[in-house]
């Protein structure tokens, strides 16, 4: 009877000790807050669409911002998922999306469509890859990928910003601090699965927010 009350006690002291002990992470190191995302400031924005010349890649570049593309989906674009409407504002594109993003038809943003127009103009009504490469075949992600290092470099935009998957951040980014669209009509325009990956951009705004409150609290 002694032995099992004693048990008993070693038991509940084991316990609370549990309790109030606090699991060290793996490493042993302070957790990071997570980074924030890159993305291009309405000014660089508009300094990297003015650096474009080629009528193939503003159409390009336009589409990966105003719709959130990867650089590996503008390669899968063909001519077929491009409608036009009776006008321009009633362009659609079917955008296939990776990652396990959500696939689907959309309305063109009229900023993207008047670029689309212009390079269907020169591209022709060939069915095929929408934007071919010099060779005839859809352009490569690494292809956009020097480009978009080079009209950034052009622009005077910062090298970390240099990366296509930057545009489909500032797309999130502009969306909901600029034009002040839901967060639930985000995920549905760039196709994310889960809202919690639209809900970073508004944190990471909204983080901006509080940043720039406590700068302007001594501004006279």
């Amino acid at each position: 009877m002694a032995k099992t009350v004693k048990k008993q006690a070693r038991t509940k002291h084991y316990k609370q000790n549990v309790r109030l002990t606090k699991k060290p992470n793996k490493t042993g190191r302070k957790r990071r807050s997570p980074k924030a995302l890159p993305y291009l400031t309405l000014a660089e924005k508009d300094r990297f669409f003015k650096v474009i010349d080629s009528a193939r890649d503003r159409a390009i570049f336009r589409l990966a911002f105003h719709h959130g593309l990867r650089a590996s989906e503008i390669g899968l674009l063909e001519l077929k998922h491009y409608r036009k409407g009776r006008t321009q504002e009633l362009d659609r594109i079917y955008i296939q999306r990776l990652k396990g993003s959500i696939s689907g038809e959309h309305t063109v943003v009229p900023a993207a469509a008047l670029a689309m127009h212009a390079w269907l103009r020169r591209r022709g009504t060939k069915p095929g890859c929408l934007f071919p490469s010099r060779l005839g075949t859809p352009i490569s992600r690494i292809r956009i990928f020097e480009l978009m290092r080079k009209y950034c470099e052009l622009a005077d935009i910062p090298l970390e910003k240099a990366h296509p998957h930057c545009l489909k951040h500032t797309c999130c980014t502009h969306l909901i601090s600029d034009q002040k669209e839901s967060i639930m009509d985000v995920q549905t325009h760039v196709g994310h699965v889960s809202i919690s990956n639209t809900m970073k951009y508004a944190k990471m705004m909204q983080e901006a927010n509080d940043e720039r409150a406590k700068r302007l609290r001594l501004w006279r």
